[in-house]
């Protein structure tokens, strides 16, 4: 019989609330950590979060704080689940205290979140070689109706994931099925950072509804009416233009549209019919405001490292770049400098050979002997 697991979860936004929630109300112990204890006032003196939607319940909580080495002592598995902008800021701050036998998993990482995390602890201790797990999503399509009570719209049928390195994933899901039976191995961490839709469904609809949102204060159905047939169009010239990185990866990947039916098990003959067959998305507003994670998170942490490998493998990607470009320019920020690059994730001067082995083994035979 496996052994009960202990999580932490860090960060304690929309999903990280719901992932502590629902762990939580398995009979799980969970510890919670927000940067700013603040901020979760409420859920600290309350001691629980509440669950409703397709999953109701009320989840107590071990511990919540914001004391990084109390809130990873003796726990298994460390579920990160804040914007992949603070993934620099938590592998710093973790590095220090986290122990080998333990896991962490980035939910999700976007595009190049374990090499880069992992990259960052290597910095710190070269041969302490913690397993760091993507996925490929959030398990969750959820909001926070207050602090401490999540509405969760729908939960995902599957969601991919790999450890880095890869020969480790098996190993993982074994152990995390109890929890989350809807984990299922991906090839590698190219795989989950490459398949991150996140990347397509998010940016896109908020920069060409800009307008919009401003207008309305993003008073409408964000997947439902921000997604109209014109829009569509160039979703999908993005997408496909994630689609060739990642087939000169060598990786495969499902197209947004191939995605829904195969997450959601919804079916149209365009994107546009697909999204209105999900029912998983009707109720999600729209963002209140152009300051939002959508474009601050997904456009450097998921568009830019796609453009950069891209980049690196000699592909053209216009349509990305004008998404990157016009995000650059609604937030009066150079997302191209400070997004995510093949520097960050430690890919520098690899071939493509030497990519797929150290993704999957940790090292590269010759030239980089050290163990991720």
């Amino acid at each position: 019989m496996k052994k009960k697991l202990k999580f932490a979860v860090i960060g304690a936004g929309n999903g990280g609330q719901a992932i502590a929630g629902y762990l939580a109300c398995k009979g799980y112990q969970v510890n919670l950590y927000n940067r700013t204890i603040k901020n979760i006032k409420r859920i600290k003196k309350r001691g629980y979060i509440d669950l409703e939607g397709c999953i109701n319940g009320r989840g107590k909580l071990n511990l919540i704080t914001d004391n990084m080495e109390q809130i990873i002592k003796n726990v298994d598995i460390i579920m990160v689940v804040l914007p992949a902008t603070a993934h620099n800021f938590i592998a710093n701050k973790i590095s220090r205290f986290i122990t080998q036998d333990q896991y962490i998993v980035l939910n999700p990482g976007r595009t190049g979140g374990a090499l880069e995390f992992k990259n960052i602890m290597k910095k710190h201790d070269p041969f302490k070689n913690v397993c760091i797990v993507e996925a490929q999503t959030l398990l969750f399509a959820c909001r926070a109706i207050e602090q401490g009570k999540i509405k969760i719209f729908s939960k995902k049928a599957e969601v991919k994931v790999a450890a880095l390195p890869a020969i480790k994933t098996n190993k993982f899901i074994h152990l995390i099925s109890q929890a989350f039976p809807e984990f299922t191995p991906a090839e590698s961490v190219l795989e989950t950072s490459f398949n991150n839709i996140g990347a397509v469904l998010h940016p896109i609809p908020t920069i060409l509804n800009c307008g919009r949102i401003e207008n309305t204060r993003g008073n409408f159905q964000y997947y439902i009416d921000g997604i109209t047939p014109s829009v569509a169009k160039i979703i999908e010239e993005v997408d496909y233009e994630r689609m060739l990185v990642a087939k000169a990866l060598r990786i495969e990947v499902l197209s947004l549209k191939d995605w829904l039916e195969y997450t959601y098990n919804t079916h149209g003959d365009t994107l546009c019919q697909s999204l209105r067959n999900t029912n998983g998305y009707y109720g999600i507003m729209a963002p209140e405001n152009l300051d939002t994670r959508y474009i601050f998170e997904d456009v450097p942490q998921s568009l830019v490292p796609i453009r950069d490998m891209a980049k690196y493998l000699g592909i053209q990607t216009p349509t990305i770049d004008s998404m990157i470009h016009l995000a650059s320019t609604l937030h009066n920020t150079d997302y191209y400098l400070s997004g995510r690059t093949i520097i960050d994730m430690g890919l520098e001067g690899l071939s493509l050979e030497e990519i797929k082995e150290f993704v999957r083994t940790g090292h590269v035979s010759g030239t980089r002997g050290v163990e991720v």
